[in-house]
């Protein structure tokens, strides 16, 4: 198994920053890429940042240009630094860890944490 710990997320106005953390830990062997989603509201959760074992990353383009996806490997965690931010931005925000078996992908998820932009 592998657990998912996110931190970070708060109240900020609009146009400022905040920085989630992801902390990994168990079989973190088994990852072959983490990444944040999103979910506001009344809304399905979406993509917002990936990066693999190799540090290839892929942004919603919703946020390109403004968020940035990035790992220590040897702290096993995942950063998600949040600049410009805007009220649509707001949202629970949850880690993704994948592993690729074979046949399948197994997906690993952490709480969630809120981000929340006033305007």
């Amino acid at each position: 198994q592998v657990q998912l710990v996110e931190s970070g997320g708060g109240l900020v106005q609009a146009g400022g920053s905040l920085r989630l953390s992801c902390a990994a830990s168990g079989s973190i062997f088994r990852i072959n890429a983490m990444g944040w989603y999103r979910q506001a509201p009344g809304k399905q959760r979406e993509l917002v940042a990936t990066i693999t074992s190799g540090g290839v990353t892929n942004y919603a383009d919703s946020v390109k240009g403004r968020f940035a996806i990035s790992s220590d490997n040897a702290k096993n965690t995942v950063y998600l630094q949040m600049n410009s931010l805007e009220p649509e931005d707001t949202a629970v925000y949850y880690c993704n860890a994948v592993w690729y078996l074979v046949a399948k992908k197994v997906d690993y998820w952490g709480q969630g944490t809120q981000v929340t932009v006033s305007s």
